[in-house]
């Protein structure tokens, strides 16, 4: 009896760590795009290039078969308006961060799961890091745009079924962004020997978004695995930037390309919809607290 109960016990733990370690990995096999892009390039024609991205690794297969995948265009006739804020809010506050250059882009990372959420129909997901784009990857009626920034955000919920979330904003050429504008030093100053660089305290409430409507799609990673079931809160307002900033943050990247955009995806019959927000309650506010330095 003795054994028997040893043994029942047994299965139970073994049986709660292999639950656990499945929940975890599947977490991990859905996060963020792969952190060193060199395996990879945005050149056409190239064996490498977006066209061959599903064919490089079999783990990248979804880049070719996928039928949510990003970017898109956001056309006029394929997007349904709702008058509505939406359940989105963002809550943000400053955290210790990073700069890096990953091979085709400069990223911001922020301290793990410390700079806080955006919410999205009531659950967290946590601020990762933000990346540029030049030229746009996202189109709206058929225009491209200068410049592309997102924000990834996951959630650590395995009860969460979508559990990344991007939030991005487009640019046009006009004044300069004061967010880059403050990083633009320090992204200067990544080379091939130091790729990295820590630049402190970061406050993402500093990335405005002055808008009051927004595009929201479910769909995938733009780079590498690919992966779909990515929703995607788009900000409808254009913001700036200026010519030099887009130059350096690809001059700073030491690559040969001149630009690192997907070219745009099928919708294939996706919803596309365009949330209206009102009342100030439902603007893109978000909280300034500080997260523990290291």
């Amino acid at each position: 009896m003795k054994q028997q109960k040893a043994y029942m016990s047994f299965t139970v733990t073994l049986t709660f760590v292999l639950l656990f370690s499945y929940l975890a990995s599947s977490v991990e096999s859905h996060e963020v795009e792969v952190e060193d892009e060199r395996e990879f390039d945005y050149v056409q024609g190239s064996q490498k290039g977006p066209a061959h991205w599903g064919e490089i690794k079999k783990e990248w297969g979804i880049c070719k078969t996928g039928k949510l995948q990003s970017p898109i265009d956001m056309a006029n006739n394929r997007v349904k308006l709702i008058k509505e804020p939406g359940d989105f809010k963002r809550n943000y506050k400053a955290c210790n961060s990073i700069i890096k250059n990953r091979g085709h882009d400069i990223s911001l990372q922020w301290e793990e799961d410390k700079a806080g959420t955006v919410e999205i129909d009531g659950s967290q997901y946590f601020l990762q890091q933000c990346h540029w784009h030049s030229p746009s990857e996202h189109t709206i009626n058929s225009k491209g745009y200068k410049m592309e920034m997102h924000m990834v955000h996951l959630s650590t919920d395995p009860k969460v079924k979508n559990n990344i979330a991007v939030v991005g904003l487009l640019y046009e050429i006009g004044p300069p962004d004061a967010f880059l504008t403050k990083l633009l030093t320090d992204i200067k100053s990544l080379t091939d020997q130091m790729p990295e660089k820590s630049v402190g305290m970061i406050n993402p409430t500093e990335i405005k978004m002055d808008g009051k409507e927004y595009y929201r799609y479910l769909g995938s990673l733009t780079v590498p695995p690919c992966t779909e079931g990515v929703i995607w809160i788009i900000n409808k307002k254009i913001s700036t930037v200026s010519e030099d900033q887009v130059k350096a943050l690809r001059d700073a990247v030491h690559d040969y390309a001149e630009k690192n955009a997907r070219p745009i995806q099928p919708l294939n019959e996706r919803e596309i919809k365009l949330y209206g927000i009102v009342g100030p309650s439902a603007e893109f506010g978000a909280s300034s607290l500080a997260c523990n330095r290291i």
